[in-house]
């Protein structure tokens, strides 16, 4: 998935520890001396700090609360709603109703209105607003008072509780603004644990805590979010003792496991890595290339020299945490090239020079593009790139910026990435429906299959747990007959923390995470004995 957030890349580690100085001496909300800081780093800042502009949309984003919220399985409880939101009979009615007394960080009181505006926000399309098609269900959102929202339907959507983690804003400090451009978007005002301090770009967000949190005070009072892009500086400074929590590539944190000083987590995910054969490249529109590079690619190998363990072998785009997840389709998790081999023999792709196959002419060669600042893409594009030698395929990895690679994504292989942990519907029904195909980064590769279309269609339609179970398995299990993508690993995000961080509760996280939705989702909790 091209990254919704952008990278910004510190100008040198010695820079970064100067800029995080003042970090050492922690003060509390008022300015006073004392109190406790906690500084974590991740590599992505956001562009903008407001949930209508794609911010913390599944929670968790420490600013903003949504009618809803996420437990630590997350499940879903309520969040500003005083209980779940009600469905009705038909399935096209959702009534949510509202806490008494939440304020905003100003001290105005939460409305069913602030509700109101925010989704009405979204769908609007003068708003630059990448959640509008998430919510093209909503036919109309209306409060009847100031503590119930009503949330009308166009059609029954199975997962439309879970779309309403999405951050409330207040209606007064946005009416009449043009969203687009809004201060608001860099100085927000939420309802959340946290208010935001400052914002230096390139460096740091600073958050104080929220003494009217209507779940709590957090029992901190001051939280940094350091915004290091080079894995290595990153490591370095974790190192230095500048951060309390630092997400680290698996290799580089696996180098703190030995010492008492640190805890090292590695986190279980629904964060795929694949590669989508695109189905106007004319070698990869064969479905016998397709299925013998999906038996050549050695995910065991991947997992453990890549991921230095830390991830599995991946058959699908649903995880294996989910209730959904189809045990049919696992395959062999290592290389079986001489089943592989046999396909290709089987279609006429025969041997030709330098052990390179042929058919009617053509060579079964193609280009896999990766980003080239993605390090771990980049180690897995080589590796599909040795697999596939092995059964004849000349592969060409090639890294390139994401400006070059959109152009070609109709005709040349990209190793992605995608995943949620939440519902199938969120990701693969734009990923994988033929109405997407060709659209961006949704269905980039043109797959079309009316088997997964009714599927999809099916999942998201069906209220009854067993139905949608069902579908999705239809779904799961044409994906591994047609392999529009060779699904490689799951992985699972590895993150150090000091060892006398507390309060560290690990759940399974989202390919997109950074700010919100990392390891300190629950940061307000978190103590430092």
């Amino acid at each position: 998935m091209r990254p919704i957030l952008r990278r910004l890349v510190a100008s040198t580690a010695a820079t970064g520890a100067l800029v995080l100085a003042g970090c050492s001496a922690p003060s509390t909300p008022d300015g006073s001396s004392g109190g406790t800081t906690l500084v974590v780093a991740t590599s992505d800042e956001p562009d903008a700090l407001n949930p209508v502009l794609n911010y913390g949309v599944d929670g968790a984003s420490l600013i903003f609360d949504g009618l809803v919220a996420r437990a630590a399985d997350n499940r879903l409880v309520a969040g500003l709603a005083t209980d779940l939101p009600l469905l009705s009979a038909d399935g096209r009615t959702v009534t949510a109703k509202l806490r008494d007394g939440v304020q905003f960080h100003d001290g105005t009181v939460l409305s069913a209105q602030d509700v109101v505006f925010t989704y009405q926000a979204v769908l609007d399309p003068k708003v630059d607003s990448t959640l509008r098609s998430d919510l093209d269900m909503v036919e109309s959102v209306t409060a009847p008072d100031p503590a119930t929202v009503v949330f009308r339907l166009r059609y029954p959507y199975a997962p439309f509780l879970q779309r309403l983690t999405l951050g409330i804003v207040p209606a007064k400090l946005l009416s009449g603004q043009d969203i687009n451009t809004a201060g608001f978007n860099r100085k927000p005002v939420g309802t959340g644990p946290y208010r935001v301090d400052s914002w230096t770009p390139g460096d740091r967000l600073v958050l104080t805590a929220n003494e009217r949190y209507f779940g709590g005070r957090p029992a901190n009072d001051r939280l940094v979010v350091a915004f290091v892009a080079d894995d290595n500086v990153r490591a370095q400074r974790m190192r230095a003792g500048e951060f309390d929590a630092a997400e680290l590539p698996p290799k580089l944190a696996s180098v703190f496991d030995t010492d008492a000083a640190y805890q090292v987590q590695r986190v279980p995910t629904a964060d795929y890595r694949g590669v989508m054969l695109p189905s106007g490249n004319p070698v990869l529109a064969d479905p016998a290339v397709r299925r013998a590079l999906n038996l050549a690619v050695d995910r065991s190998a991947m997992v453990s020299g890549i991921l230095g363990g830390a991830g599995e072998p991946a058959f699908g785009p649903i995880p294996p945490t989910s209730e959904f997840a189809e045990p049919s389709i696992i395959g062999k998790p290592t290389a079986d090239t001489a089943a592989a081999g046999a396909l290709l023999d089987a279609a006429g792709w025969t041997p030709g020079p330098g052990g390179v196959r042929v058919k009617d002419g053509r060579t079964a060669g193609f280009t896999l593009m990766y980003p080239a600042s993605d390090t771990l893409r980049k180690d897995l594009a080589l590796a599909v790139t040795a697999d596939a030698k092995k059964i004849g395929i000349e592969v060409t990895p090639a890294g390139l910026t994401w400006d070059a690679i959109d152009p070609r994504m109709k005709s040349d292989a990209l190793l992605m990435g995608y995943g949620t942990p939440y519902d199938p519907d969120f990701v693969s029904y734009k990923l994988f429906g033929s109405r997407f195909a060709g659209q961006g980064y949704f269905n980039p590769g043109s797959y079309r299959s009316e088997v997964v279309d009714r599927a999809l269609q099916d999942g998201r339609d069906q209220y009854d747990p067993a139905r949608r179970k069902a579908a999705y398995a239809r779904f799961q299990q044409q994906l591994a007959t047609d392999v529009p993508w060779l699904f490689l690993t799951y992985l699972r995000h590895t993150y150090v923390l000091k060892a006398s961080v507390q309060g560290v509760t690990p759940r399974v996280e989202a390919h997109e995470h950074g700010v919100a939705n990392s390891i300190w989702w629950n940061i307000d909790t978190w103590t430092r004995s």
